[in-house]
């Protein structure tokens, strides 16, 4: 534990070594860069870099049946998933609106992994522990607190992570496995998934042995990389950030953003992701998102045209460029990109609008940036 009550996490000291300026990230002590988040998010793109993102939660589902719970539960088919595979899923309550989006990974059929943000740990077990079988035939148990998450992500991370824990350890995208024995003696869980879009894994590991990876994929040739990287790596993506992107109105608390009233309460068709939601089973929310798929605000991609202000968070977006434009929507995330030669780059609601449409970013109090849909991801 850290001032003031932060949370410090397993490699805190480690990241001081490194030079982080540290920050309060939802109530973790987390390094926003070490060098700065262009020369960080460019080494990821074109080498490697590894992430602490021990804030992340951790949880652990067994039983008979749990695959088939989770089916019924999510908007990913999951009962067909195979021992070793990883997906993506939305959670949502009951008028449709999206609590969490999270990766699973399934050990075996009765052995599934989940990672919840950061911010929704708390929240998302006890959703789960709401939702669970009435016979006790599904158990949970949180992993959290004595887990770290490791992120190494890039182009080079195959050959560093070869070097590190062995060929044995070597995991394909959305492919997962127990970490097999290793020179270093590292134990723990590996699954080819990560926020940046770039080839990588995740590895989760008991707190004690955090320290000691860490050091071997910096000895390795990864550099290590902040929050504010993750953001803009995630974002050239176009993926969704919990409690930006989307706010569930459970939560009972309003964006830090001044949007309209619930404009952040979305259901999956509105995010438009392209992935995660399969429509051929019954899950919670369903209804809403079906009656979302073709009609109302849609998440879009948006690109700057031309210089100027970035685009940020609370923007609004208009059809036109002169007094009697009509607001389309407004900028959930945006900035400029580091691998666009920091062109302006956003992602919003917008409604009513069509792919390669021009539209205004009102980016400040005097300058509208003009800008085309487009469909992630940007890089």
């Amino acid at each position: 534990m850290g001032d003031g009550g932060l949370v410090r996490t397993a490699l805190y000291e480690k990241h001081l070594e490194s030079g982080a300026k540290i920050v309060d990230f939802h109530g973790f002590e987390l390094p926003i860069w070490y060098t700065s988040i262009q020369e960080e998010h460019l080494s990821c793109r074109e080498k490697s870099g590894i992430f602490d993102v021990s804030h992340m939660g951790f949880f652990e589902f067994c039983g008979e049946g749990v695959l088939s719970w989770l089916n019924s539960i999510g908007t990913q088919q999951y009962i067909n998933f195979a021992s070793g595979q990883c997906g993506y899923t939305h959670f949502l309550d009951n008028n449709g609106h999206l609590i969490d989006d999270m990766i699973f990974a399934v050990d075996s059929k009765n052995r599934v992994l989940g990672v919840p943000n950061a911010s929704m740990i708390s929240i998302m077990w006890d959703w789960f522990q709401s939702n669970l079988p009435d016979d006790d035939s599904i158990t949970m148990r949180d992993l959290s607190d004595n887990t770290s998450i490791i992120a190494l992500q890039g182009p080079e991370s195959s050959s560093i992570l070869e070097i590190v824990l062995g060929k044995e350890n070597l995991v394909s995208r959305f492919r997962c496995q127990e970490i097999s024995v290793n020179d270093l003696g590292i134990t723990g869980w590996i699954q080819g998934t990560g926020y940046t879009g770039e080839k990588g894994v995740e590895i989760f590991i008991p707190e004690i042995q955090a320290p000691i990876l860490w050091d071997a994929l910096l000895n390795s040739g990864a550099l290590p990389v902040g929050l504010g990287a993750r953001d803009t790596l995630r974002l050239e993506k176009g993926y969704l950030l919990s409690g930006q992107d989307f706010l569930w109105p459970g939560l009972g608390v309003d964006s830090e953003i001044d949007f309209p009233e619930g404009f952040l309460a979305r259901n999956s068709a509105e995010t438009n992701v392209p992935f995660g939601l399969n429509l051929d089973h019954d899950f919670i929310g369903k209804k809403s998102v079906i009656k979302s798929m073709d009609s109302g605000a849609k998440w879009h991609g948006l690109l700057c045209q031309e210089k100027g202000p970035s685009p940020r968070p609370g923007h609004l977006v208009y059809d036109g460029s002169d007094h009697n434009a009509k607001i389309v929507g407004y900028v959930t995330s945006g900035g400029p990109s580091p691998s666009l030669n920091r062109t302006g780059i956003a992602m919003g609601y917008l409604e009513g609008v069509v792919l390669d449409q021009e539209l205004w970013i009102q980016a400040s109090s005097r300058r509208r940036i003009r800008s085309i849909v487009v469909k992630p991801p940007f890089v």
